[in-house]
């Protein structure tokens, strides 16, 4: 079992949901409530946020603490939020057509979410 990347003296566990449906900005707005909360802080902000993306980012912290439980050895319930944030991905362009023979470009939006996790300072 390969030991956790560490930032400094800190063991992280990342985890990554790349090309989500949803706007980075629309994801950081709910992010931002999340940043150095505990992970059960974390899970009852998401279950009552009222966004569709927080669905994503509670699947996303689920999937961060399954693997520190299974891959490092680590507790679930003590472990907090160390970085999350939400980066752009690439945008699907579409048209759609408008009055006189026009069209009008559509842009729909993905993005990169991540989230790190480490330990609780006991």
């Amino acid at each position: 079992m390969k030991p956790a990347p560490t930032e400094g003296d800190v063991q992280l566990v990342r985890a990554q949901a790349r090309y989500v449906r949803t706007s980075a900005r629309k994801a950081r707005l709910v992010c931002d409530h999340i940043r150095g909360k505990s992970v059960e802080e974390a899970r009852a902000i998401l279950a009552h946020a009222n966004r569709q993306v927080a669905e994503d980012w509670s699947k996303l912290l689920e999937s961060a603490v399954a693997n520190a439980e299974h891959n490092h050895e680590l507790i679930g319930e003590d472990l907090k939020i160390h970085a999350v944030y939400a980066d752009e991905g690439p945008t699907l362009k579409r048209f759609r057509p408008r009055a006189m023979g026009r069209a009008t470009q559509i842009r729909k939006r993905t993005s990169h979410l991540s989230i790190a996790l480490t330990p609780k300072e006991q």
